[in-house]
This record gives C-alpha cells, sequence and structure tokens, in this order.
C-alpha cells in the first residue's frame, strides 16, 4: 500500500539523519580529545570552541530528528481516516501530502509526495476537512480527492 511505502521512506530518511548527525558528533567528540592531546595557546582554545559550537548546532539537529521520528513513530499507517488528521495521506488535484512531521519531498510509484506538519499553514488548511473540500494557498486552487 502506498501509504506504508510513504511512511517507511520518511522513517529512514529520518533514521539516517540520526545515525549521521550520531556520527558526527562522536568524530567531533573524538577530535577534540585528540586536539587536546597535541596543542595549546590561542589556536587551540579557538579550534576547541569552534569544535564545541559545532557539537551544538548538530546536537540540536539530532534532537530535532529525533523529535520527527517519535512522531512518526506514533502513526498507525493502517488507519484510513475520512477526515484529514496526522497520518493521513492527501491526495488533491495538484499534489499528495502526507501529514506527518516537515520532511523533503519524496517519489515514490512516480508520485512526488510532501511530507507536511499539521502546523504549517497547509496543514491548517486541511486538518479535519474531507474529500471535496476546497481551498486555496499562493492562489492555487486544491480539491481533496481522496483521503487515506
Amino acid at each position: 500500500m502506498l501509504k506504508q511505502k510513504i511512511h517507511q521512506q520518511y522513517l529512514q530518511l529520518v533514521q539516517d539523519k540520526i545515525d549521521v548527525f550520531q556520527d558526527m558528533i562522536s568524530s567531533l567528540t573524538e577530535d577534540s580529545k585528540n586536539d587536546a592531546k597535541g596543542s595549546a595557546g590561542d589556536k587551540h582554545e579557538t579550534a576547541l570552541s569552534m569544535m564545541h559550537i559545532e557539537q551544538e548546532k548538530l546536537t540540536h539537529k539530532l534532537k530535532e530528528s529525533i523529535e520527527q521520528k517519535s512522531i512518526l513513530d506514533k502513526i498507525d499507517v493502517s488507519q484510513i481516516h475520512n477526515k484529514i488528521a496526522v497520518g493521513s495521506l492527501v491526495k488533491t488535484n495538484n499534489l499528495t501530502v502526507y501529514i506527518s512531521v516537515a520532511l523533503p519531498k519524496i517519489t515514490i510509484d512516480s508520485q512526488n509526495i510532501f511530507a507536511i506538519s499539521p502546523q504549517s499553514p497547509l496543514g491548517i488548511q486541511l486538518m479535519g476537512k474531507g474529500v471535496s473540500y476546497e481551498f486555496e494557498v499562493n492562489s492555487t486552487k486544491y480539491i481533496i480527492q481522496e483521503i487515506s
């Protein structure tokens, strides 16, 4: 089923991001340990400070990705929705969206899928709506054709 494929691909995408951030953080930690042994002075302090700032950025991104995965993990993809809710796959005349978390566009079975959060402008428009609902975003008209 398309919704399961989409969900699986987004779970994998988020897990891959988590793995990359964890690897980068441990690599930076290792570099700072090695750097601490070998140098002294202002350059050393600046390098350590830069590594620490980078590590904080990565830690923040890692935390965001873990939160995204947590939201995805709670979605029951076997549930079919009559009204749009978190976990709904929504087909309109112009695009297909997966209501979950904001993630990059993916293509499955030659269809472009956009993962959006329910708090996004489009998500807010869609939540609780049903088939045949019409709305406009950025002067583009949309009609909900299918919800699963």
